[in-house]
């Protein structure tokens, strides 16, 4: 009976991942019923935009304030329903898995950190671009990554595993995760789908359609590198958390 409600707990979605994504299609809605003139002063006040560290910057709206908080909200921001479709369905499937090890707290934390090191990235390659980006892409590549240094070990939940223990494995170190046939496959597949993707275009990060291939890579590398510092099986700082 124990192992059964486990394998059913297993398979549904943790709140906090269903929250967050009703927070993304909420504010995709909203904007279906603003005019024109209105999303475009919201893309370009929650968008993450290059430019706005330079000295265009305070000619933006949000001014100032909006250099802080846009490589966080660029996140809740998508090109269309498409592009929104396809986050969400990878933040269920790897994000959920992620969720039932971490719990809200840690959860939100990395993707804050993920999108935050994504707009970073970008910004390092196209640090005077004008383009805007928008899309939780960087986040979702975050928990991905954060996902595969735990999901792919024996017993785990991509390894075997299907009930609740199998989200409280040991997680591998990066060199042991390099190691796992499975997670090498998944961390080289998803380098190289991003790659063809950035050099052919696809479903858009930003508003001209292009993808922000340097956003995923910098959320998929804070994701693998930040994971050991929340994991609450790893004994690290982030242990205080809730």
């Amino acid at each position: 009976m124990t192992d059964a409600m486990d394998r059913s707990r297993a398979i549904n979605l943790p709140p906090v991942v269903i929250w967050l994504a009703a927070a993304f299609i909420g504010v995709h809605l909203v904007r279906q019923f603003l005019d024109r003139d209105q999303d475009e002063w919201l893309l370009l006040a929650f968008a993450f935009i290059p430019e706005r560290y330079g000295p265009l910057g305070d000619l933006l709206p949000g001014g100032l304030a909006a250099r802080f908080w846009s490589p966080v909200t660029y996140a809740f921001l998508h090109g269309n329903f498409m592009h929104l479709l396809v986050n969400l369905i990878w933040m269920a499937s790897f994000g959920g898995a992620l969720a039932h090890r971490f719990a809200a707290t840690r959860f939100l934390l990395l993707a804050l950190i993920s999108a935050a090191a994504g707009a970073a990235a970008h910004y390092a390659v196209h640090a005077t671009d004008r383009g805007i980006v928008i899309g939780a892409s960087g986040a979702v590549s975050g928990m991905m990554a954060a996902t595969a240094r735990f999901a792919f070990s024996p017993g785990g939940p991509l390894a075997g595993g299907g009930t609740a223990a199998s989200y409280r494995v040991p997680a591998e170190s990066i060199l042991a995760a390099l190691r796992n046939r499975r997670a090498l496959a998944f961390i080289l597949i998803w380098f190289a789908v991003n790659l063809l993707f950035g050099l052919t275009g696809g479903l858009g990060a930003s508003i001209s359609e292009a993808i922000a291939w340097e956003a995923h890579i910098g959320g998929f590398l804070a994701g693998l590198l930040c994971f050991p510092l929340l994991d609450p099986a790893s004994g690290g700082p982030a242990d205080r958390l809730a």
